[in-house]
């Protein structure tokens, strides 16, 4: 704890809660504010009183020990790859950023606790294409295919379908999270973070606002960005085209991913022009069939014109937006309830003495607030719950049991 006002969790604070100066200065009514007032706190150049603290604090629904708390230095969020990179607006994208920040900061505090999975980076180097065109080469086309292909031997997955995508990539060190958020436009996006000396990945995915199909194409996509892409640069740097070409590559990594060569290929072969068998395929491989189709026609199995033919069938029978067997994605408990149900069930911590534990670390949020970020059952930081999961690839670290 310090003993001064820390301007800059204020700014993280109204960026979190996606709110511009001007409209935080409007909420905070009971003390006249204004925003140059506002930016003057979170550039440092001025303290504000207590009493404006505990309104702001109201407003943004932060306890009043969250301003007067070091950020930690050992959490750097780094790049950040949106799917949406042209139509989400900066204030919602931003608010995103700091959301995994704070996840960031409350994993710090877990992982002197729990073991979680690490990533293993395969080493793998993507030569790539910058433009769209160049996507479609054969040589692309053909080392997205090995890679994905390679993931898959590395991951033990066979070659059939991916029922527990979350499962398995929070089983190799890629942490899934959930973001709340009224604009479409951010659908999922992943992030690189460095905490102390170790790089984690999220993956942020849409809650409750897209179809199964698409979460786990999604998932996907965001794992191609992770394994094909450079994470040490300005993404605003780049052009547009190389944005798009990058887009368009995770795609291919996902579709190839999900629905792999030569075990796909062998399902569609009997009828590759029927919709009715792409629905009845569907099921079985967790896919969309707009997606289904894509492959069938990338991989040479349907011509351009059969391609082409197929999607206005989908069109005229008002499958674009939803398609037969779509149905809402459920959610899976994350990786942090395993975590934190371990320690509880260990006795390491009750609900109290955890929420000291982060507070003493730094982090200062009220129970819900936590909850909320972690997408924790209701009530786990305020009374033990009986009900408890583990997750059989967390274990408690040996010196704490």
């Amino acid at each position: 704890m310090r003993s001064t006002f820390n301007g800059n969790r204020l700014r993280k604070a109204r960026i979190y809660r996606e709110l511009t100066l001007t409209e935080l200065a409007e909420l905070v009514k009971k003390t006249t504010i204004t925003k140059q007032s506002i930016s003057s706190y979170e550039n440092g150049k001025s303290i504000p009183d207590f009493k404006r603290i505990r309104e702001i604090a109201k407003v943004l629904g932060f306890p009043n020990e969250y301003f007067f708390q070091e950020d930690s230095d050992d959490v750097k969020a780094k790049t950040t790859y949106f799917r949406s990179q042209s139509t989400a607006t900066k204030k919602k994208k931003n608010s995103q950023k700091v959301k995994l920040e704070f996840i960031a900061d409350i994993y710090e505090v877990l992982q002197k606790y729990i073991e979680f999975p690490i990533f293993n980076d395969m080493d793998i180097d993507f030569r790539g294409a910058d433009t769209i065109e160049d996507c479609n080469s054969k040589e692309t086309i053909n080392e997205i295919e090995i890679i994905s292909q390679k993931v898959r031997k590395a991951w033990n997955l066979g070659n059939g379908p991916i029922n527990n995508l979350q499962y398995i990539l929070e089983q190799h060190g890629i942490l899934v999270t959930y973001l709340e958020t009224d604009d479409e436009a951010i659908d999922a996006f992943s992030q690189r973070t460095q905490i102390g000396h170790d790089v984690i990945y999220f993956v942020a995915i849409s809650k409750g606002k897209v179809y199964e199909c698409r979460i786990r194409f999604d998932m996907a996509h965001e794992l191609g960005h992770i394994i094909l892409h450079p994470w040490s640069e300005d993404l605003e740097a780049i052009s547009k085209d190389e944005f798009r070409a990058r887009e368009k590559q995770a795609n291919m990594f996902a579709s190839s991913f999900l629905l792999p060569k030569h075990s796909f290929s062998q399902d569609i072969s009997a009828y590759p022009t029927s919709l009715e068998y792409y629905v009845s395929l569907k099921k079985k491989w967790g896919v969309s069939i707009q997606a289904m189709l894509y492959r069938a026609h990338q991989l040479g199995i349907i011509t351009v014109n059969q391609y082409q033919y197929l999607m206005r069938q989908v069109s005229k029978r008002g499958w674009r937006k939803q398609e037969p067997q779509d149905v809402p994605y459920t959610i899976n408990e994350s990786i942090f309830q395993g975590a934190i149900d371990l320690l509880f069930e260990n006795n390491i911590f009750d609900p109290d003495s955890l929420m000291q534990e982060f507070e003493y670390s730094g982090i200062s949020f009220y129970p819900e607030t936590i909850e909320k970020l972690l997408y924790l059952r209701t009530g786990t930081l305020k009374e033990k719950n009986k009900n408890t999961t583990l997750l059989s690839f967390e274990n408690i670290k040996r010196n704490y049991l």
